[in-house]
């Protein structure tokens, strides 16, 4: 039964975030135009990551028999880990493609500022292949996340894939953008991306049968899996949403991170309660 909903929760984490951008770019929303805005989008997948991580997968690891201060060291190892993979694929992508800083911002500005350091890397032609083995890595990543996640309380792998599709719809907005501007086929693209994001329930099936043959170490997993969606949030997402914006903007940001945090409460009491 476990494995039956880490593969369908998977699956909605991974096809199910892209074709909600695909939507959302459809309905004109995420755009700089009124309304939705890649902002606004950022805002609710920080607050979703960062109550996931705080509220849920740690005091989760903290209830079982392993030490803080191993639990503590992991979540800091962790955080060091993913920033130096976050260095290693700028430097690999920074030897790969030259770019003069004004293309940089050329291309971010064509994004909408939706996901900066997964795209504006890559030029157009080479950058579509680039995007999607990036994508297939990174989603491969995230099954296994929500695995450890559903391995240790059904409730709890619910929580991390939601917050796993949250933070993902920015991101294949991007993708798509991308992949438009290599090829003229907006299907395609889809297509493509969706196929990315659907390495997320392999990556889920590894998780399970990895984590159950280590399940001792499942708090640390957790712990892992924490400092992913701290890093993520803290280091990728909130540094778009630092910019100098009007009082009106400002508070509609914190309304949707705390709407971030409502949302995996919310969603997290009603698991608790089937």
């Amino acid at each position: 039964m476990n494995l039956v909903a880490i593969i369908l929760a998977t699956l909605a984490a991974g096809i199910g975030s892209v074709w909600v951008a695909a939507l959302l770019m459809r309905a004109g929303l995420g755009g700089r135009a009124e309304g939705v805005g890649p902002q606004h989008l950022l805002s609710l997948a920080a607050g979703a990551l960062l109550a996931t991580a705080f509220m849920h997968l740690l005091p989760e690891a903290f209830e079982s028999q392993a030490g803080a201060h191993d639990l503590f060291a992991t979540l800091l190892v962790g955080v060091v880990f993913f920033f130096l993979l976050d260095k290693a694929e700028l430097w690999h992508h920074g030897h790969e493609h030259s770019h003069p800083e004004a293309a940089h911002a050329g291309h971010a500005q064509a994004h909408g500022d939706l996901h900066h350091h997964h795209h504006h890397h890559h030029e157009p032609r080479a950058g579509g292949w680039a995007v999607l083995t990036g994508d297939s890595v990174h989603c491969f990543g995230d099954g296994i996340l929500i695995a450890s996640a559903f391995m240790a309380d059904m409730r709890l792998g619910v929580i991390a894939a939601l917050s796993v599709l949250a933070h993902e719809v920015p991101h294949h907005m991007g993708d798509l953008v991308v992949l438009r501007q290599t090829s003229p086929n907006r299907r395609m693209a889809l297509v493509k991306v969706s196929l990315a994001g659907a390495v997320t329930a392999l990556g889920g099936v590894v998780g399970y049968f990895l984590v159950g043959q280590l399940h001792d170490f499942l708090p640390y997993f957790l712990a892992v899996a924490s400092s992913s969606f701290v890093y993520v949030a803290l280091a990728d997402l909130i540094p778009q949403l630092q910019k100098r914006l009007t009082a009106r903007e400002t508070i509609a940001q914190i309304a949707w991170l705390i709407a971030g945090m409502v949302v995996v409460t919310l969603v997290s009491g009603a698991a608790h309660s089937h």
